[in-house]
């Protein structure tokens, strides 16, 4: 064995601060969708879109509580998956680590294809393939040197989105009540019901909504995988819990309120970018570059994340013993290598087979629209684990929760409301045909995880 690697059983490095744990949250959530996608979700419901984040929001409010219930007691890399094999049966731990990896394998395919249009912008004619492989080895190699690396970059990445969500809601605030940017007369607040009412969707456009909307929060839980690799685990799941979810709260609903009173809801799908937009009326110049840069960091921020988290999981299944144990070794800076490079290629491959069909057929870029939508599936499938794993974990552990500074509000109506309200959400995915195909395609690789789990777990890999 080659000295610079270790062996599964030897610790990941806890190098990763409470501010990093924080802002890779925070970067794995808020991503390209909210500055390109926003327009899309405001389609469905209309102004009411405030309230669907608001609503998800609070869902995924309870989902981190949970979290971080099991969490200040059992920091571990990978923790979701660990907490499905322990609190509910061993094939949940294993469709929550495949249901990881294929979701952010999907996602840093999307986000790295993003990439050659955002650098498009600057230099027109460069092949999307040529500049996803640069961005492809950039970020790997981030994440070889070290967790440290990898937190540092993240945390660069998710600053620059955060500050432009600040600028963004401070600007468009003082454009509501003082008419910056619109010659000193405030917009004011009509645009909210002027256009056909609040709720321009009905009840049926709020809950179609809440499919695309729970998409674009996806990540949050990524937090629950760093803790393996904090400096000091507790004290760091505790801020980041308390602080996380009200931060993305108010920059997403934040965003998007000041999004639908400055400009009429039914307009917005005509404007391009809200965020060009608004930064542009304000007397911005060059707002386009501006986005567009911040939007480049925030894809290589998702691909980002996307490699350190499901590296991670692909680590757990080694160590674990259902796959390749090699997958499970650690370099000399304590990084599972072999891991990483392996999810690295696979949105490497995906970005290849990607350009191929795009070349060759015209069928290619609606066939990669149905693979990217049918990982909301499997990226809920955490969501729902953690909700149960806590509600087993606290009928089991009682004794530990004397002074705990986590627990789980309202146990266990909260549990229960959090589960009807996922389990709504997708039943209105199914219902909605624009979700149906990839919803059903998630359902799919969930049910042939869960055949290859049986058929292969009596003869476990070494």
């Amino acid at each position: 064995m080659d000295n610079k690697e270790q062996s599964a059983p030897k610790r990941l490095r806890g190098s990763l601060t409470s501010g990093q744990m924080q802002m890779i949250a925070l970067g794995g959530t808020i991503g390209v969708g909210l500055f390109l996608g926003s327009a899309s979700t405001i389609a469905w419901t209309g102004p009411s879109v405030i309230l669907a984040y608001g609503f998800m929001g609070l869902v995924l409010y309870l989902v981190m509580r949970a979290l971080g219930e099991i969490l200040y007691i059992n920091p571990t890399t990978g923790s979701f998956a660990d907490y499905a094999t322990n609190y509910i049966h061993p094939v949940a731990g294993w469709l929550t680590s495949w249901s990881n990896i294929f979701q952010y394998i999907v996602v840093g395919i999307s986000e790295v294809i993003a990439v050659g249009t955002y650098i498009d912008y600057w230099f027109p004619g460069v092949p999307g393939w040529v500049s996803g492989l640069v961005v492809i080895v950039t970020l790997t190699l981030a994440n070889l040197v070290s967790v440290k690396t990898y937190g540092r970059l993240e945390y660069y990445f998710a600053m620059i989105k955060v500050l432009t969500i600040v600028v963004l809601i401070i600007m468009g605030l003082m454009m509501i009540v003082f008419g910056f940017g619109n010659h000193w007369h405030p917009i004011g607040f009509s645009n909210l019901w002027a256009h056909g009412g609040f709720f321009t969707g009905g009840f049926t456009g709020f809950m179609f909504s809440l499919s695309i909307i729970a998409g674009s929060y996806q990540g949050i839980e990524v937090l629950g995988i760093t803790a393996g690799e904090a400096e000091a685990p507790r004290q760091a799941i505790v801020k980041s819990i308390h602080s996380v979810v009200y931060r993305i709260l108010i920059f997403y609903i934040g965003a998007i309120f000041v999004i639908v009173t400055i400009f009429p809801w039914n307009e917005l799908g005509n404007i391009g970018s809200p965020f060009v937009e608004t930064f542009a009326k304000v007397g911005i110049t060059g707002a386009a570059a501006i986005i567009n840069f911040v939007v480049l960091t925030a894809a290589m921020s998702g691909s980002n994340s996307g490699i350190y988290s499901s590296s991670r999981m692909l680590y757990k299944l080694g160590q674990d013993g259902f796959v390749s144990k090699k997958f499970a070794k650690l370099s000399s800076h304590q990084v599972p290598y072999i891991a990483i490079m392996a999810i690295s290629f696979g949105i490497l491959l995906g970005i290849l087979m990607n350009a191929g069909l795009e070349t060759f057929s015209k069928v290619g870029t609606k066939l990669f629209v149905v693979v990217y939508s049918s990982s909301v599936l499997p990226g809920m499938v955490p969501w729902f684990v953690i909700i149960v794993s806590q509600l087993r974990f606290r009928r089991a552990n009682k004794d530990m929760l004397e002074g705990h500074p986590l627990k789980m509000p309202l146990y266990p109506f909260s549990n229960y409301f959090a589960l009807v309200a996922l389990a709504v959400i997708l039943l209105f995915m199914f219902l909605n045909p624009d979700t149906r195909v990839s919803v059903s395609v998630g359902v799919a690789f969930l049910l042939i995880m869960t055949g290859i789990f049986f058929i292969q777990r009596p003869k476990k890999k070494d």
